[in-house]
């Protein structure tokens, strides 16, 4: 079993994974030696600080190792990854790879012989949507009846997203006026459209009005926001995406929580003053992001999945 994207889990996957993440937060000492002698492989196209840190501290706490691997000083850069992937499966018990594009992640799992972690790519962002999960889940005591509101750019993060909450029975509104080419999946829409569960707006007021939480990510990808080839690009989507961001005046408007899957571009998709301000849960879900990912390592290769 392999997390490449929530598609092909099901809801029971994914509901038993986030009740297993919130013991393992509430009750670490139940955990403690769950993976002893278990190793990851950690490989990063991707540069990332909550992946890293929470997938290399989970483990440690579970009693396993977690093996750093920066595709620069790597030769998957060099050679087929699927041959690499093979090789590196024969070193470790599980490997997450954070990978620029989805389609070089399918091909790493297609040679590994053990189970394969997606830890972002240009469509998917897995770990993050079931860490959010957690928090809502953490925040209202059920994920019955709850109302989650995306607002910004249609991106990896939000293909995810959508994904865990129609599958877990969160209704889910998409405030979005681009979708970010690469994250393009037409299947995905098209099934959560059927769920019941799944709303799609430009009014945003209107959008807001009800809602639990309401979220956002960086308009611009990580890798390009300083980049100068992009900065004409990046003007474009200030302009297009400048309100929707998430400010004070917004929130007077709604008691929805405030979501960001970090980092925060301030004055961007996000003000300081709101980053700053209590209604803001974006260090709750980093600090989930370790306590899910502990979860998905225990189902994937924990003890009862051995046997």
């Amino acid at each position: 079993m392999d997390l490449l994207t929530l598609k092909t889990w099901s809801s029971d996957d994914i509901l038993a994974t986030v009740e297993e993440g919130l013991s393992v937060k509430h009750h670490p000492e139940r955990y403690k030696d769950g993976l002893t002698g278990q190793t990851l492989a950690m490989l990063f196209q991707k540069a990332s600080t909550r992946t890293r840190c929470a997938f290399e501290v989970g483990i440690a706490q579970l009693g396993g190792q977690a093996v750093f691997l920066d595709w620069r000083t790597t030769n998957f850069a060099l050679a087929d990854i699927q041959d690499e992937a093979q090789v590196l499966s024969r070193y470790a018990n599980v490997i997450m790879a954070r990978m620029l594009k989805h389609k070089d992640l399918q091909s790493l799992a297609e040679g590994s012989e053990v189970p394969v972690i997606n830890g972002c790519c240009d469509r998917y962002h897995p770990c993050q949507a079931l860490g959010d999960l957690l928090t809502m889940l953490e925040r209202q005591g059920t994920l019955e009846d709850v109302h989650v509101v995306y607002i910004g750019i249609w991106n990896n993060v939000c293909n995810s997203l959508v994904v865990a909450c129609t599958k877990a029975g969160v209704r889910i509104t998409v405030v979005t006026p681009e979708a970010n080419g690469p994250s393009k999946d037409d299947a995905l829409i098209q099934e959560a459209r059927t769920s019941g569960l799944f709303a799609e707006t430009l009014d945003l007021d209107t959008a807001i009005a009800d809602a639990d939480f309401v979220y956002t990510d960086t308009w611009i990808d990580m890798e390009f926001f300083m980049d100068p080839a992009y900065e004409a690009e990046k003007n474009r989507r200030v302009e297009v995406f400048s309100p929707y961001q998430i400010n004070q005046s917004l929130l007077e408007k709604t008691d929805a929580l405030v979501m960001h899957c970090l980092p925060a571009h301030k004055g961007y998709e996000v003000t300081s003053e709101v980053m700053a301000g209590e209604r803001c849960i974006a260090i709750d879900q980093a600090e989930n992001r370790m306590h899910i990912q502990k979860a998905i390592l225990m189902r994937l290769v924990g003890p009862e999945r051995a046997s």
